[in-house]
């Protein structure tokens, strides 16, 4: 892997939004945090779009297995993630960080539609770039949302932010045995059964030769430290360390 990137999608949870053990489905000091390390990635000429969850305010499967029918479900998902992509926004554009979203499902009072040779363009002239409303399809996870996104635009990799300090072998917190890998080739997660992305998600980054960087994005300054490509969790790609 190379230590550093042209152009990259970052993958955020919603969770990652909200402080653990709150009510509040955003926390103000959390986002902003998160842009302040953005930025500081962003300073160093690095092309940056983010993809970003709605499980802080919703989660479309697990409505629909409460009942509601599931297409409507995952659109009201779909409209969680721009909530949060609006919040992503305002924290960077206060720090100066010109920031543009674009939504799959069109709200022109609030975000640009996606285009993909606009947001290419936007990312050449410096801007981050948040893709919003996932794919515009429901059954469609933000994990899938990601890998498109990074294919369409030509990323170099996909850091997936999540809970744990990369892939291991078998739930962390349910074995302590279990074993982290600071590298893993596509073939040898499939052959293992690891859960890195979602089934559609990681096809498309395997077919697409998209690496994939799972860290942990709750230890301090660990965002900022993906982002510009120091070693961070758990490589995932075509080849061999």
């Amino acid at each position: 892997m190379p230590t550093s990137y042209q152009r990259v999608v970052l993958k955020l949870s919603g969770e990652a939004l909200r402080e653990p053990g709150s009510h509040d489905n955003i926390s103000p000091e959390i986002v902003n945090a998160m842009a302040e390390q953005i930025k500081i990635a962003h300073q160093t000429g690095l092309e940056i779009a983010v993809v970003i969850g709605g499980g802080n305010f919703w989660r479309g499967a697990a409505a629909a297995g409460r009942g509601m029918e599931r297409t409507t479900a995952d659109y009201v998902g779909m409209l969680a993630t721009v909530m949060n992509s609006l919040a992503v926004q305002a924290a960077l554009e206060t720090i100066d960080v010109p920031t543009r979203v674009q939504s799959a499902i069109e709200m022109r009072s609030v975000a640009e539609p996606f285009i993909r040779r606009k947001a290419i363009r936007h990312l050449e002239k410096g801007r981050v770039v948040v893709f919003a409303a996932g794919t515009g399809n429901p059954f469609f996870s933000t994990d899938t949302t990601a890998a498109l996104r990074a294919s369409e635009i030509g990323a170099d990799v996909i850091f997936k932010a999540t809970k744990v300090d990369g892939v291991y072998d078998k739930d962390p917190n349910e074995h302590s045995d279990a074993k982290r890998f600071d590298h893993v080739t596509f073939d040898e997660a499939l052959s293992m059964g690891l859960k890195v992305m979602d089934g559609t998600a990681f096809t498309l980054c395997q077919d697409n030769d998209i690496p994939i960087v799972v860290f942990d994005m709750m230890e301090p300054d660990n965002l900022r430290k993906a982002l510009i490509g120091e070693s961070v969790g758990t490589v995932v790609s075509a080849k061999a360390a």
